[in-house]
């Protein structure tokens, strides 16, 4: 198969290039050749800007299947649909397309959305969302049944940049109380991007469309049971100490504002799994992240407690 992947040196879109490596695809890279350059020397990179509009290392090119890990507004799904001919295109959305306020408590695919947004480019909180709901509505207007759209929830596992997992893991590898300024049985997803890319190799492979929530682990757990599965990972053991949520900055990793968010992290995985989701255990996916973590140096985080601050809260 060969296969264009928009995107694919960062940290999703990396374990799919691998995963369609290793599966013996053709794959060509396309994007803006400021990262990783130094990785899959074995496949054709094609540079170009998708905010800038730039698609001429493209223009006319036909593949099998494209791979969209980079699309955030609607115009780069346009404008990679004119410069591009494909079989199947497969589309990395965002289980943010969701209006919680109408979801019901376990939500499947044909949940209820957020309004699409087509008035703003600029990706934030608030329009991170409807703008990859405008992104999905045109993925299915430009390429019908040739359209896959797969939803992942929080993704897990070596070379995440955003450091949500890494804090937990790093911080329950320390042991002892841990603070958690949140409520322990709130339950959480996070789906191995291993298990997402070999979903998608699947889904490709299998020239299958729909719509897909790649979320996990397959057995759920609460924020409590997660710290404690990172622990065990690490040979260690801790003890969970609530802490009042408002004594920290909002947007704690993995800590949902109220029980209304809940549902969130309540998705369900089951048309995933049926199309061949894998089920990594999360002590294995924490145990691959400190390792990963360990040999890159343990660098400063970007979210999570100092250790002065925990300390506070504890005492």
């Amino acid at each position: 198969m060969r296969t264009l992947v928009l995107g694919g040196t960062s940290f999703v879109g990396r374990a799919i290039v691998e995963r369609l490596l290793d599966a013996g695809d053709e794959v060509v890279l396309y994007g803006r050749g400021r990262t990783g350059a130094d990785l899959f020397p074995e496949a054709e990179r094609r540079t170009g800007d998708r905010d800038a509009g730039d698609y001429s290392s493209l223009a006319g090119s036909a593949w099998d299947a494209v791979v969209d890990v980079s699309g955030y507004v609607p115009r780069h799904v346009r404008e990679a649909a004119a410069a591009v001919t494909t079989g199947r295109y497969l589309f990395i959305s965002t289980g943010s397309v969701y209006d919680r306020s109408r979801a019901p408590d376990a939500m499947d695919e044909s949940a209820p959305r957020l309004d699409p947004e087509y008035d703003t480019e600029v990706v934030d909180g608030d329009s991170y969302g409807p703008l990859k709901v405008a992104c999905e509505d045109e993925v299915h207007e430009l390429h019908g049944d040739a359209a896959t759209v797969v939803r992942p929830g929080i993704v897990a596992g070596p070379y995440d940049p955003t450091d949500r997992f890494t804090w937990w893991v790093r911080r329950a590898s320390l042991g002892g109380r841990v603070a958690l300024p949140g409520r322990p049985d709130q339950p959480v997803q996070v789906v191995d991007s291993r298990d997402l890319a070999a979903l998608v190799g699947r889904l490709l492979h299998d020239d299958r469309a729909g719509t897909f929530n790649a979320v996990g682990p397959a057995v759920a757990v609460t924020l409590r049971q997660l710290v404690e599965t990172c622990a065990r990972a690490a040979g260690t053991s801790v003890e969970v100490v609530p802490v009042d949520p408002s004594s920290v900055e909002p947007g704690f990793p993995l800590v949902l504002p109220d029980p209304s968010w809940d549902v969130m992290f309540r998705r369900s995985a089951a048309a995933a799994q049926a199309a061949g989701l894998g089920a990594t255990p999360l002590q294995q996916t924490a145990a691959d992240v400190l390792a990963w973590d360990r040999g890159r140096g343990a660098p400063a985080l970007s979210v999570g407690l100092s250790a002065e601050r925990e300390a506070e809260l504890l005492g």
